[in-house]
């Protein structure tokens, strides 16, 4: 049987992986559309955007796999 502080710990994990798996099909969209841009019309301000975005998921990748900085 489950005890109430590991229902609540479970309930918990599946509310951040829901959130997870709405943020991850957001960001899925985005890319799609270009990020929201005109390929015609890309300039080096969206390609300093698009990096530091690319770089905060790169360290959440590294950190999920144990890869880069993150590995045991």
């Amino acid at each position: 049987m489950t005890n109430v502080s590991n229902a609540k710990a479970i309930d918990a994990f599946l509310a951040a992986k829901f959130e997870i798996d709405a943020i991850l099909e957001r960001l899925t969209a985005l890319s799609d559309d270009h990020f929201n841009t005109n390929p015609d019309e890309i300039h080096w301000g969206h390609v300093g955007t698009l990096e530091r975005t690319r770089a905060k998921l790169r360290e959440i990748s590294d950190s999920a796999f144990s890869e880069g900085e993150h590995v045991e």
